[in-house]
């Protein structure tokens, strides 16, 4: 096989400035490939690169060099050496992160991803599909379809991809059958009707020997369709252009260089927009019009999706970062309450009820997913009842959030439809999400105003309304010391009520166990109840394990800076074991009592609380003075 190369001289040559006219309004395609382990995807971009000339003399002496260094024979070459990742990746013989590659034709710019096909980077095939356009899915004509094939093509449709090919791949090991490719897309064909994917292209390939890649092969007479970069070069990716939607831009940033000048910039994601304009910042829903859109080359008079631009209007409307800018006539929902799908990302399961970062185009906000109506079996499209969602999961839950966001259905708008969510504690991505709809209870339950304001309890009882939380392992005093923190504070004519852990379990939460997800609904509920009392101006004493620093970082956002008072009662294990009152370690270590925490769940201590006791230097009486000492005026 000769091989083509493209010398910096050959473009120097011609008409560059002519060349890059051309190649400037040439249209772009973003394109994954994707499939099972082997499948062939990085051989074949590394065929689409080295075919489509993007390779130049030093990368292909180095890509023969490779080829020989790991024993490819003869004249051929290892594409797969163009595209693989990291080095330690290429001895492993597998891809672990999304490559993105770009390459040009006389008709289209690509941009590809690269996507692994083990199961355990499912999260990062999310990411590579994201943003495409169309998805070449591949498949070994030695194996067919397989349970990877499935998955990667129900994420893909259902990240919103609607432009599929099917490459039935190494068809040259295969002898070139047209019954083993017939069988293959026939067996796919019905797994795609059952996903609701109307339609693809299959097409018989070897990426290795270039069969059906950019020309037509004469080892398959009976395939009548075209190769796969014209393929590529001529699908329809607009559909219902962006163009033509409503307009959506989430604002980036507020641009106000001098105090003549005021600008909200963002991206277009959807629709135009012309001076004059009527608009309507969301969510506070105010109105005004487009008075300017400037840009670093001067000021439009229209601008259209994908163009980043800056707003000025003609009104001084409140409008921040993370507010989107619409068409008056045609604005987007605003809610808190939403079904969604959830892709799971993270090692660590799903946590029903716990706080996490929400983010959704500019918007950023504390979101609570709920336990999964149901998960999805990839292979089979079963519903299936589950209580959470475990690494590559994927399932259908109602999330909250503590604000409202401006979002439209992802089957809508990718932009204000796709969210991702974050932990709170170590800032990883845990998930990836598509918004469905808004819940019609959130259009159905209003906030009350109230006549008489939580200021006014709070002078009522002549004090300062205040939570302070009592945390620390079983045994570790807690309950002890905050019953005498209210003792004393009661004589002292001060207005209090304390919420003890095991109290509350005889009644408000008396449907909850003590697996991790019910610990954070027992915190949640008692954390609401907390907030309701320092609203009526109480000094609410709480004493509960609260083991978990992600629902003790939830309550104290439930409430006014500086009224929430973290007290660790900081105990050794083996002290808090030694008393064992109740004789729960006991049963903890005899395996008769499951999820105990600091046995066989865990505890995450306190690393600022504003008031640590070391019960090891103090007496129970003598903390507690020292508590209201410092927090009582």
């Amino acid at each position: 096989m000769s091989a083509p190369t493209y010398k910096t001289e050959t473009l120097i040559a011609e008409d560059i400035e002519a060349y890059l006219e051309r190649h400037q309004h040439k249209g772009l395609l973003r394109f994954i490939t994707c499939g099972s382990v082997d499948d062939g995807k990085s051989t074949l971009i590394g065929r689409l690169l080295y075919d489509s000339k993007m390779i130049f003399e030093d990368q292909l002496a180095a890509l023969e060099a490779d080829s020989k260094r790991v024993g490819t024979q003869g004249p051929e070459i290892d594409f797969a050496l163009l595209v693989d990742g990291l080095a330690a990746e290429r001895e492993q013989g597998i891809t672990i992160d999304v490559a993105y590659r770009f390459f040009t034709t006389e008709k289209r710019k690509f941009i590809v991803a690269d996507t692994p096909g083990h199961e355990q980077y499912t999260r990062n095939m999310v990411t590579g599909a994201s943003t495409a356009d169309l998805a070449i899915i591949l498949i070994d004509a030695r194996k067919g379809v397989l349970t990877q094939t499935r998955r990667h093509s129900y994420l893909a449709h259902l990240i919103g991809i609607r432009n599929f090919v099917l490459a039935v791949n190494k068809m040259d090991l295969v002898g070139y059958s047209q019954k083993v490719f017939d069988d293959i897309v026939a067996d796919y064909r019905a797994f795609a009707a059952s996903i609701g994917i109307a339609a693809f292209t299959a097409m018989p390939i070897s990426a290795f020997k270039g069969d059906n890649i950019t020309g037509p092969s004469v080892n398959t007479p009976w395939y009548k369709g075209k190769p796969l970069i014209e393929h590529l070069e001529n699908v329809d990716v607009d559909g219902a252009s962006d163009d033509s939607k409503p307009l959506r831009m989430a604002v980036q940033w507020v641009n106000r260089p001098n105090l003549d000048f005021r600008g909200f910039a963002g991206q277009i994601a959807t629709g135009a927009a012309r001076r004059g304009d009527a608009i309507r910042v969301l969510p506070s829903g105010k109105t005004s019009t487009l008075s300017r859109i400037v840009t670093m080359d001067g000021d439009l008079e229209q601008a259209v999706a994908g163009q980043s631009v800056t707003f000025c209007l003609a009104d001084e409307i409140d409008c921040s970062r993370g507010d989107v800018i619409a068409a008056a006539a045609h604005s987007p929902e605003v809610a808190d309450q939403f079904e969604a799908t959830l892709v799971w990302m993270a090692e660590e399961p799903l946590a029903p009820g716990r706080a996490y970062w929400l983010k959704l185009a500019a918007q950023t906000a504390s979101a609570r997913v709920q336990a999964p109506k149901y998960a999805v079996n990839v292979n089979t499209m079963e519903r299936l009842a589950a209580k959470t969602l475990d690494l590559n999961g994927i399932g259908v839950a109602e999330l909250t959030t503590d604000k409202p966001i401006v979002f439209e259905p992802y089957a809508e708008n990718r932009t204000l439809g796709g969210f991702i969510l974050i932990d709170k504690i170590t800032n990883a991505t845990v998930g990836a999400g598509m918004l469905n709809f808004s819940l019609r209870r959130a259009q159905n339950v209003h906030w009350q105003a109230l006549e008489v304001s939580r200021e006014a309890h709070a002078r009522l009882k002549n004090q300062k309304p205040m939570v302070l939380w009592f945390t620390g392992i079983s045994g570790s005093g807690k309950s002890t010391i905050a019953n005498l923190v209210e003792k004393k504070l009661s004589r002292m004519n001060r207005h209090t009520f304390l919420l003890d852990g095991d109290n509350i379990r005889h009644g408000l939460n008396k449907d909850l166990g003590f697996t991790d997800a019910d610990r954070i609904e027992n915190i949640r509920r008692v954390g609401e109840v907390a907030k309701l009392m320092a609203d009526a101006g109480l000094i609410v004493v709480t004493a509960f394990i609260s083991p978990f620093k992600a629902e003790r970082d939830m309550v104290r956002a439930m409430l006014p800076e500086g009224e929430f008072c973290e007290i660790f009662i900081d105990t050794p294990l083996a002290q808090a074991e030694a008393r064992d009152v109740k004789g729960l370690y006991k049963k903890a270590r005899a395996g008769k009592l499951k999820n105990f925490t600091g046995i066989d769940s865990p505890y995450e201590p306190p690393t600022n609380a504003e008031v640590r006791i070391d019960t090891n230097a103090m007496t129970p009486e003598s903390a507690a003075d020292a508590i209201i000492a410092k927090l009582i005026p």
